[in-house]
């Protein structure tokens, strides 16, 4: 994915649609950052994702990584892209200056980070934690831990992992059976094995910090007795630790990225936050894993409509209603429908994605207390959504763009079928969709009565909604109101549901997204544009260039709200007929 063909478009989103610029300079570390400097960065990233990393994906990809008696080597290049990338400071964009960070904004990051997914989405998953880890270790480590780790995490000149996942637990968390014994000199002697560990070992840096769920030994039992603790690959005296590798998966997608089983035996760790309460230092780290991934599901769909997109400016079948000769498959409808319907994801998933980010730094940053609140409800909600919609549409709007090619699309020579390979698994890590549905219905919006949702719709910033946008809003309001109650009854309810309700709430804020996008481009009609895209030199903000993806939205894609409400109203109805049904023999 070229990320300068992506450029102009996401800084009239950031300029323009957002006031980015503006938002985050209204906060104190912030306020020298204006939006000239902003572009400038974003200019030098793009340059650096095509230039150092894009070259690598196919590559990447049919060499894969390589494991040889506990040791993995990356592909071809990837070592040394990898030492470009952390010393030219890109790891450390969002990072505090005071930890070797620039000190800018989080939704730049979160702009490189997408289209370093599109670029070469195996390369990527190796700094992919690093931000996360970053965050947990300052927020959660002792002193002497943050002196030893916190700079070499920032700036990524050490990668870092996310130790969870073990062979009989998978998602329940509560199993896990990985052990840390505290040891007279304050350390720990951390014994056990996880799988799925990506980037568990490799090549691209001298050491990795693993961050590791473990038990203590008068741990309660379930997710309240778990621990974290920090081990890494080379020990402070440059001890080689007792953390073994012993195999790497081979996967669907992703071959430029080792997914390791790894193994502790009796290595060296130390206590990351409180005991028992690792969750709450390891949550730290996946909800900023979470973003990216929502992320990773945006720059994949670019970089597979990027490709279909220039196939069908090139590819000519059969004629087009009405041609009068041989058209080229971009005039065909059923393709323009493909295309548009993609648009409209990566367009409005943008918006919501960097208003995300943006509503992470004010919950941090924000003087004002009720601000604070509010952003940091916002992130709450929203991050499960944009990761279980993002990376479903990334997969399935990848796989819609694989059509387009016909039976070229099915053959390595194009390059689309890597995007759909690569793409599957982020419906998965990271929690899954089903997961996230959950987490989203059950512990947030039911939690409470779904007051913190209701208060969310009702406050989002922007113009007056259409009519038929306020509709979608308000059944969702009556549907969340109706599914608390009928949950009380029945508390397997949200549980059967919580798919389609994510998929309703991702649809209402993909509504509001577009909804600022026409507000800005309505704003600008008759002003001289200042920006272009390097598709046809078609400009990023005129008008004219979010039409017809705006148009697919409202035709193909809003549509799914309808049944989604549909689906949810028979289910909810079903179990206040129960009830009723029940109370009456009772």
């Amino acid at each position: 994915m070229p990320a300068r063909q992506a450029l102009a478009d996401i800084q009239h989103l950031l300029t323009h649609v957002l006031q980015a610029p503006s938002r985050w300079q209204a906060l104190p570390p912030f306020a020298d950052t204006d939006g000239e400097l902003a572009a400038q960065v974003l200019d030098e990233a793009a340059k650096f994702v095509d230039n150092a990393v894009a070259p690598l994906q196919r590559m990447g990809d049919e060499e894969g990584c390589r494991f040889d008696a506990g040791q993995v080597h990356t592909p071809a290049g990837f070592r040394d892209a990898y030492q470009a990338f952390w010393q030219a400071g890109w790891p450390s964009l969002s990072c505090a200056p005071e930890d070797g960070g620039q000190g800018l904004p989080a939704v730049l990051e979160c702009v490189l980070f997408e289209w370093l997914a599109g670029a070469n989405h195996g390369w990527t998953m190796a700094p992919g934690l690093l931000h996360g880890a970053y965050e947990c270790i300052k927020h959660h480590a002792s002193d002497a831990l943050k002196a030893q780790y916190l700079e070499k995490i920032a700036t990524g000149e050490w990668l870092a992992t996310m130790c969870l996942t073990e062979a009989h637990a998978g998602s329940d968390l509560g199993l896990v059976r990985t052990r840390g014994v505290p040891q007279p000199d304050g350390s720990a002697r951390v014994n056990g094995s996880k799988i799925f560990i990506s980037g568990g070992e490799h090549d691209l840096t001298d050491n990795i910090v693993h961050l590791v769920l473990a038990r203590l030994p008068d741990a309660p039992a379930g997710p309240k007795g778990l621990s974290l603790f920090l081990v890494p690959k080379v020990l402070p005296d440059g001890k080689r630790n007792a953390v073994v590798c012993e195999r790497i998966e081979e996967k669907m997608g992703l071959h430029g990225s080792p997914t390791c089983v790894m193994r502790f035996d009796d290595a060296t760790g130390w206590l990351v936050g409180e005991p028992n309460k690792g969750l709450n230092a390891m949550f730290v780290m996946m909800n900023a894993a979470r973003l990216h991934v929502g992320l990773q599901g945006i720059g994949l769909l670019e970089a597979a409509w990027q490709k279909a997109s220039a196939y069908a400016a090139e590819r000519r079948q059969m004629r087009a209603p009405g041609a009068a000769d041989t058209s080229l498959i971009q005039d065909h409808p059923a393709i323009r429908r493909i295309l548009h319907t993609q648009r409209a994801w990566i367009d409005g998933g943008r918006v919501l994605a960097y208003h995300t980010a943006l509503q992470l730094d004010v919950a941090k940053h924000h003087l004002d207390a009720g601000e604070r609140a509010a952003a940091q409800r916002w992130c709450a909600l929203v991050t499960p959504v944009l990761k279980a919609a993002l990376t479903d549409q990334g997969f399935h709007g990848a796989s819609a763009c694989l059509q387009v090619f016909g039976g070229h699309g099915y053959v390595r020579e194009w390059g689309i079928e890597q995007i759909v390979r690569d793409a599957r698994v982020a419906m998965i890590y990271e929690g899954t969709n089903e997961i996230q549905a959950i987490d989203l219905l059950v512990r947030k919006v039911l939690a409470d009565g779904g007051q913190g949702l209701t208060a969310l719709l009702a406050s989002l910033p922007g113009p007056t909604p259409s009519p038929a946008a306020g509709a979608r809003r308000h059944a969702l309001i009556e549907i969340t109101q109706t599914l608390a109650i009928a949950a009380q009854s029945e508390p397997e309810l949200p549980y059967w549901v919580a798919d389609d309700y994510l998929r309703a709430v991702a649809l209402v804020l993909l509504d509001w997204a577009w909804g600022q996008i026409r507000a800005a481009s309505q704003g600008e009609r008759g002003s001289e544009p200042t920006g272009s895209s390097e598709r046809g030199n078609e400009p990023a903000h005129n008008p004219e260039r979010w039409s017809a993806p705006a148009q697919a939205l409202t035709q193909w894609v809003l549509p799914e709200f309808d049944m989604r409400a549909a689906i949810l109203r028979q289910r909810i109805a079903q179990s206040l007929e129960i009830k009723t049904k029940l109370a009456a023999i009772a």
